[in-house]
């Protein structure tokens, strides 16, 4: 971006609700479209500022084969990798950019993100990403300390499918089965959730924990990530789609199909299409759902 100089700097965004097809539900998303000239600090304090789960600032891609470099920035920390932030970039990208293709290939820490637009009528109304890596499990963890966490009894963790395990496709989280009549008692300890940090290894500041519900392939889930300034997300598409290429471990079979829904306890309802694939031996997964615009603006700084 170029101004003269100790003019005042001008950087518009717009805001979108992600994972539904209501404004006011899904999981609300800042994306500064035009990012060029913000410093690593500015943008987190913009993210911190906006107070979303995410917030994203567009680049240019150092590939031009590529449509964008794409910064993910949570109110505490940049991510590599997340999933509504994607679906989202996509989605207001799309109305912006005359004659956008219907993928889009964002270069983001974690790897490329393939990025597939859902359209009604030529519009775009959503959009479906594959995650940058395959499945990794990075270790099964205890179910006391994580029942603190959440304020549940240990007798309220499912484990005959999995132990709780952390496990990535970009981002990694752990991942934990609970009962279906204790899903919506899950109320985050901060405390605990600090007491906890040592089970993250080489991770010192961040312990996301995502819970979900299942019956045969429709999933109820929650997460909570206090200690990076989320309490409660409404749609965590990088944690669902880690929570599909898991289930497809454990389930076996070549692909599985899920539908999962969150935020149910927050008023926010997202609504989440999951799909899974095993290719060659690993396990790929991919998120996608609707969007609805919602506010746009400028920042001055």
């Amino acid at each position: 971006m170029t101004t003269a100089p100790g003019a005042a700097r001008r950087f518009a965004y717009s805001t979108v609700d992600v994972f539904t097809d209501r404004r006011f539900g899904g999981n609300p998303l800042a994306v500064f479209t035009d990012a060029e000239g913000l410093s690593d600090a500015e943008m987190q304090a913009l993210a911190a500022e906006m107070n979303y789960s995410e917030t994203t600032f567009v680049l240019p891609p150092a590939d031009g084969a590529n449509d964008a470099r794409v910064r993910i920035f949570n109110p505490t920390a940049e991510m590599p990798f997340a999933g509504h932030p994607n679906v989202g970039t996509a989605y207001v990208l799309a109305g912006l950019r005359e004659g956008c293709g219907d993928v889009l290939r964002f270069e983001e820490t974690a790897g490329l993100v393939t990025v597939r637009l859902r359209r009604d009528a030529g519009n775009p109304v959503g959009a479906e990403i594959d995650a940058p890596q395959s499945l990794q499990r990075l270790g099964e963890l205890p179910v006391p300390p994580l029942a603190a966490c959440v304020g549940l009894d240990e007798r309220d963790f499912v484990t005959d499918t999995h132990a709780p395990v952390r496990a990535t496709v970009g981002v990694d989280f752990i991942i934990a089965q609970v009962a279906a009549d204790a899903i919506g008692r899950a109320a985050p300890d901060i405390a605990a959730f600090r007491a906890a940090l040592a089970l993250v290894e080489g991770d010192s500041e961040r312990l996301s924990l995502f819970l979900y519900a299942r019956e045969g392939n429709t999933i109820r889930a929650r997460m909570f990530a206090p200690l990076a300034g989320t309490w409660e997300d409404p749609a965590t598409g990088s944690a669902n789609a880690t929570l599909a290429a898991l289930l497809l471990d454990c389930d076996g079979g070549d692909e599985a199909r899920f539908e999962s829904v969150q935020g149910v306890e927050m008023g926010r309802p997202s609504t989440l299409s999951l799909s899974a694939r095993r290719v060659d031996g690993w396990i790929y997964a991919s998120v996608g759902g609707d969007c609805v615009p919602m506010f746009r603006g400028e920042a001055v700084l």
